[in-house]
Order: structure tokens, then C-alpha cells, then sequence
């Protein structure tokens, strides 16, 4: 264990709202991890943020060979330890959502096989917190998987998070007939005064012009009906991803977004629970 010192994370756009984050990290041996930090100590220190600073610049799998231990002790091993922190606070206000490294924390290497992009590497660490009846994938391809909470660590460009990204068609088409069959119910979910002061409004990002077919033009979910994502977030500084408050911070924002998030899931048939 270190004793980090003290700093701050940030969102939008919150990188396509989990858009490039599909996937799990591998197992992690669960004895890395037992070990809790106390309150007021820090995850991250500046050598996590200097780490990722380098891999954007060098994104190339022998540099990263050259310094994978400074990755999995500065970056990897911290965000496993910031998981379980959270999962037991999360406990305490949304005992059916969970998250645990081995299936929380996203892999660092990219799918390049459809990108011109052909970087190996993702230049950030994220993870994410799920339903503990849902998949921990997220996004188009996440059959099965539910809305969460998120966390996304990249030096100048950290964001908390949470909601559901770009569901597959199928879940899509769930969440709107919930809308449609009860709007207030949504509503309330979606904006309520907790949420908007620490989230401020569902995003908008990759809403439809037009209502979806099936459903006239004037129903009273027609600007909900329009979302293809239900997603909330915030930037978070540097200076708050490295400082001792983080895990207080990201349990409090996570706290707020937890009623859009049983609504989703719900809708989903993951139900809400009153303990583990």
C-alpha cells in the first residue's frame, strides 16, 4: 500500500458515455485488493496521471512493456482498490448494484480491429458498477447488462458518470414502453433535484430527431421517447481524482444518480434491493 498524497477527476463528453468501454478487465487475484485503504487516504497519485500522460504519447506495445509495472502499480492496482472502497459504500444506499476488480475494471487494450485508429492502448482506466442480476458489459453488444455507475480516470479529461449507454435494441425498446406507460414516473427519476444539482440534465448525445415509429409525434414522452441513451455525468478535475475526498465524492454523485438508474433497470426487470 502507498500513502498517496492528496488531488481531484472530470466529464463531457463522457467519452461517448462508456462508447469505447465494452469490455472487462481479466481476473485480478482477489488477495491484491483485501487490503482497505482509510478514509483519508488517496488512490491515485500524480505518477498515475504522468503514466497515462506517456502512454498517450508513446502507445506502443513495446514502451508499454518497457513500463507495464509503473501501469499496475500506479493505475491498475489503485482502481482495484477504489472498487471495492465503493462497492461497500454503494452497499449502503443501492445494495443491488455491485462492482469488484475483476469484473469492474475495463482492460486497457482497444478492439482495433474496426478502427483506423490501430493504437494499442487506451490512454485512461475507467470502471464500471453494475446490477448484480445484469452483465458488466456495457453498450450496442451488452446483452444482459443493466444502467450502472462510472468512473473515468484521464489526466485533464475525468468524469463520474452513470445511467445506460446506447442499450442494445431490445432494452432500448423496454425502457421506452416504460416511458410511454408512465412519463411522471420518469420524470421524476430523471430530474430530480438531487440529480440536476450534482449531474445537471440527461444528456442528449445521439437523440433521435424525431420520435421513434410507433408513437405519434405529440405523446407527452416524445423528448424522452427521442433518447437513444439515458445517461448523466460531470467533469471532475485532476486535482479531485488525486485527493483523499475521492471515494466520498464519487459515493455522494453516485448516491444522486441512483434513482435514473433503478428506473432504468427496472424497466429492465433488474429490481431494486433493500440489502445484500
Amino acid at each position: 500500500m502507498h500513502n498517496r498524497g492528496g488531488s481531484r477527476l472530470a466529464r463531457e463528453s463522457p467519452r461517448k458515455h462508456f462508447a469505447h468501454l465494452t469490455l472487462p478487465h481479466p481476473a485480478l487475484p482477489d488477495s491484491r485488493f483485501r487490503k482497505r485503504r482509510e478514509p483519508t487516504m488517496s488512490f491515485f497519485t500524480d505518477d498515475a496521471l504522468r503514466f497515462l500522460r506517456s502512454l498517450a504519447r508513446n502507445n506502443r506495445r513495446d514502451w508499454f512493456e518497457k513500463h507495464r509495472e509503473n501501469w499496475l502499480r500506479e493505475v491498475r492496482d489503485p482502481m482495484g482498490e477504489l472498487v471495492e472502497d465503493l462497492d461497500l459504500r454503494i452497499a449502503r444506499f443501492a445494495p443491488e448494484m455491485t462492482g469488484d476488480p475483476k469484473r469492474s475494471i475495463f482492460r486497457l487494450y482497444r478492439d482495433v480491429r474496426f478502427s483506423p485508429d490501430k493504437s494499442p492502448y487506451k490512454t485512461h482506466a475507467a470502471c464500471w458498477f453494475f446490477h448484480a442480476d445484469a452483465s458488466s458489459k456495457v453498450g450496442r453488444e451488452a446483452h444482459g447488462g443493466g444502467a450502472g455507475f462510472y468512473f473515468h480516470l484521464q489526466p485533464g479529461a475525468s468524469f463520474v458518470g452513470g445511467g445506460c449507454w446506447m442499450p442494445p435494441r431490445p432494452a432500448l425498446q423496454r425502457i421506452r414502453a416504460a416511458l410511454a406507460a408512465d412519463p411522471p414516473a420518469f420524470e421524476r427519476s430523471a430530474r430530480s433535484p438531487a440529480l440536476r444539482r450534482r449531474m445537471g440534465a440527461l444528456s442528449e448525445e445521439s437523440m433521435l430527431t424525431r420520435v421513434p415509429r410507433g408513437y405519434p409525434a405529440e405523446h407527452p414522452a416524445a423528448r424522452w421517447l427521442r433518447h437513444q441513451s439515458f445517461t448523466v455525468g460531470r467533469k471532475l478535475s485532476d486535482e479531485e481524482v488525486l485527493g483523499a475526498r475521492l471515494a466520498s465524492t464519487l459515493s455522494s454523485d453516485f448516491k444522486a444518480i441512483t434513482p435514473l438508474v433503478r428506473w432504468i433497470n427496472s424497466a429492465l426487470g433488474l429490481q431494486p434491493q433493500d440489502s445484500r
